[in-house]
């Protein structure tokens, strides 16, 4: 995958700057903390439609379980970690969040980066289907999406790669990927909030298809099933020109 970043042209958003993992992976805790604490009682049963089956205390526990695998540096991929069964409701999962912390960080300064920003994209990654569930809005200067898209866009250019498609160019304000080998046939744009929830199954095929291509998407539309991801039947959340 090729990545090529260039200053950020769209008035709306802040500059394309990359944080440190570990700063993005702690903006998210936070931002979901301040969120449940604010939340109505009876917050821990509202479904999350980005989610399906999951409830807002389902996507807390499974990330407080992956939190707790990391601290235990226990190998494996983060993205197949389950939700967390904990009868400490929000406030305990939420304390235990916090207590892991350190033990977090010193993991992570002896452990690949990959790692880093797995568990970063999936802390963001949750934290917006949370603020879909509560219908929070989404924060613009949320320092997780340059890593994020990186990560991403790399493991939807492997599914590229063996649907046996052509690569695709993929841009937003400020950046650019390539996805796949070879000279690009075509280019898909979008502001970098909706390609990254396309990119993480959380559009539908006909919203993934009404982004900006260059040509007919209806070859690479396959590829957005890939790891764990899967364009959900019918729209879990409006694209952001909608909001």
């Amino acid at each position: 995958m090729n990545t090529r970043h260039q200053q950020d042209e769209a008035p709306p958003e802040p500059l394309w700057d990359r944080a440190p993992d570990c700063v993005a992976y702690r903006r998210s805790r936070r931002n979901i903390t301040e969120l449940l604490l604010a939340a109505r009682p009876g917050a821990a049963g509202v479904p999350v439609p980005a989610c399906p089956g999951w409830t807002v205390l389902d996507l807390l526990g499974h990330l407080v379980e992956v939190c707790r695998t990391v601290a235990a540096d226990v190998p494996g991929n983060l993205w197949e970690v389950p939700h967390a069964e904990s009868g400490t409701g929000l406030a305990g999962l939420l304390e235990e969040w916090s207590r892991l912390d350190g033990p977090v960080e010193r993991v992570l300064s002896d452990t690949p980066q990959l790692r880093h920003t797995m568990m970063m994209m999936d802390a963001f990654t949750h934290e917006l289907d949370l603020r879909g569930a509560l219908r929070a809005p989404v924060v613009a200067d949320q320092p997780s999406y340059p890593s994020a898209l990186d990560l991403v866009v790399r493991g939807f250019a492997n599914s590229v790669r063996s649907h046996g498609l052509p690569a695709l160019r993929i841009r937003t304000a400020g950046a650019e990927w390539q996805a796949g080998d070879g000279e690009p046939a075509a280019v898909l744009q979008g502001h970098r909030h909706d390609l990254l929830r396309s990119l993480t199954g959380r559009r539908t095929v006909g919203q993934v298809s009404g982004l900006a291509w260059s040509t007919a998407p209806e070859a690479w539309l396959p590829a957005f099933t890939w790891g764990p991801f899967r364009p959900p039947e019918r729209p879990v959340e409006a694209a952001v020109a909608a909001r």
